[in-house]
């Protein structure tokens, strides 16, 4: 099938490559040139596993192709899925002016039928405003009611997690497919089951749907994902207080069938380009419906007071005033495997530690050259801030002469450091792990003073650093 991806993002990016990987003929569009080169020239604008071999693949069959021609864009694909980014507005709704841009260039040019699936994240209703900008641009060229120019508005929300999106685009627990019930409806999930069908030869994990419910499915998904994270950061927050290990509470929880394992994980709050906005989206959709979300509008407030734990667990060991101390942070994106720096837990860690007076060296695996770009806008305007972070290559680099260590990010390479070369490396034996890497009782064996999230502090034996000594 002949298939068009608008926009260039992580949703698009895999959408488009995991399409053309099992034969589909896919045209990726996107308005920023930058991006277009970088794709053209071999280069890949994010970090995904996996996703760069794919392309690869792809290219040399001749199956994907990169471009900014909107009008090619339209007329190359019977499908034409919009995957362009809904960014939260100033009050928190969705900002849909890309989504809406670009079904108005479908409406500007098409001369088929053409199938319009809404890719990224919107709010319900989403559909019905898409299908009144294509209708308003035919009006407007005289082709309204055109038999010719007839289109379908389906609602297939993404369920990718960066780190991992080839695999879950690939591998789909479920495909979520939202039609109207008509005559092009009928063509559409035609078209889609086709389109689908790769993804489907073990079993059919579709679920089709009216597009109002499609589009409301996304959103309470990761509702209900991010709310599990707030729970577990509560009763990790509670468990510090009262002396229960947060680890021990959620294999007791996680072991019952009906609540299970995933995201009961405590730590530093959630981040990235879903959980936040689509949290926020969805109160505002609340609210202009006459509707309180109150669990969401806690699940929102505990996330954003939980990315502040680890700073007071610092100043309660070392004071306020952090000016000549020197922190390594271990982590910068908002979780393994990905560079996405949008709401990263580390620029709230890392901005209070400078604000203390602290000089910062910093390490991430991949998302260095991201957070440099991001703490440079972050910090603009205080250059003396600016000037005591430091971004080094290598997570050695960071702990020469450091007072403490905290981690921020899970990467699989911070959980089985060289302890004794850790201990002669820092000023002082001193961790904030805001991931629970290390098992408390046996940093206490090595001497190492290690406060987490949720689990009883252990006195390390013959420890001199700062925080026993206040």
């Amino acid at each position: 099938m002949k298939i068009t991806i608008i926009g260039t993002g992580y949703v698009g990016l895999v959408t488009g490559a995991c399409l053309a990987e099992v034969g589909n003929d896919v045209f990726c569009l996107d308005v920023d040139p930058r991006k277009i080169e970088i794709l053209n020239n071999g280069g890949m604008p994010i970090h995904e596993p996996g996703l760069q071999e794919i392309i690869a693949r792809s290219r040399a069959a001749g199956r994907i192709t990169f471009s900014t021609d909107v009008e090619a864009s339209v007329a190359h694909g019977e499908v034409q899925f919009i995957a362009v980014g809904t960014p939260p507005d100033e009050d928190g709704s969705a900002d849909l002016q890309y989504v809406l841009e670009a079904a108005r260039n479908i409406g500007r040019t098409m001369n088929s039928f053409k199938v319009i699936v809404d890719k990224s994240t919107v709010p319900v209703g989403t559909a019905q405003r898409v299908r009144a900008v294509i209708e308003e641009e035919l009006q407007k060229r005289g082709l309204a009611g055109s038999a010719q120019h007839r289109f379908s508005i389906v609602s297939n929300p993404e369920f990718l997690k960066e780190g991992a999106a080839v695999d879950d685009f690939m591998r789909p627990d479920r495909i979520v497919v939202g039609i109207d019930n008509d005559a092009d409806g009928n063509k559409a999930r035609e078209k889609m089951r086709r389109l689908y069908a790769p993804f489907n030869r073990n079993h059919d994990r579709t679920l089709y749907m009216d597009v109002r419910s499609a589009e409301f499915t996304k959103y309470a998904a990761n509702a209900m994902l991010a709310t599990r994270i707030s729970f577990m950061n509560e009763m990790a927050n509670l468990a510090d207080t009262v002396g229960a290990d947060i680890e021990a509470v959620r294999h007791g929880i996680g072991s019952d069938p009906r609540i299970g394992y995933h995201f009961l994980y405590a730590g530093v709050g959630y981040g990235g380009s879903c959980f936040p906005k689509d949290v926020q989206a969805l109160i505002r959709t609340g609210n202009e419906m006459g509707h309180n979300l109150r669990i969401l509008e806690a699940v929102e407030e505990v996330n954003h007071e939980q990315k502040e734990v680890l700073v007071r667990k610092i100043t309660a060991a070392l004071g306020d005033d952090l000016s000549g101390r020197t922190f390594a942070v271990w982590g910068l994106s908002f979780k393994p495997n990905t560079d996405d720096m949008r709401e990263a837990p580390s620029r709230r860690v890392i901005a209070q530690l400078l604000a203390r007076g602290a000089t910062v060296h910093a390490y991430d695996p991949v998302a260095t050259t991201e957070a440099k770009r991001v703490f440079a806008l972050d910090l603009a305007g205080v250059p003396d801030q600016q000037a005591r972070l430091h971004f080094t290559s290598t997570q050695d680099e960071t702990l020469a002469g450091a007072d403490a260590l905290v981690i921020v990010t899970e990467w699989k390479e911070f959980k089985s450091p060289d302890f004794v070369h850790m201990k002669a490396e820092l000023k002082t034996p001193l961790i904030f792990d805001g991931r629970n890497l290390y098992e408390p009782d046996a940093m206490a064996e090595l001497g190492i003073d290690y406060h987490s999230i949720g689990r009883p502090y252990a006195r390390p034996a013959e420890s001199t650093s700062d925080s026993d000594r206040t």
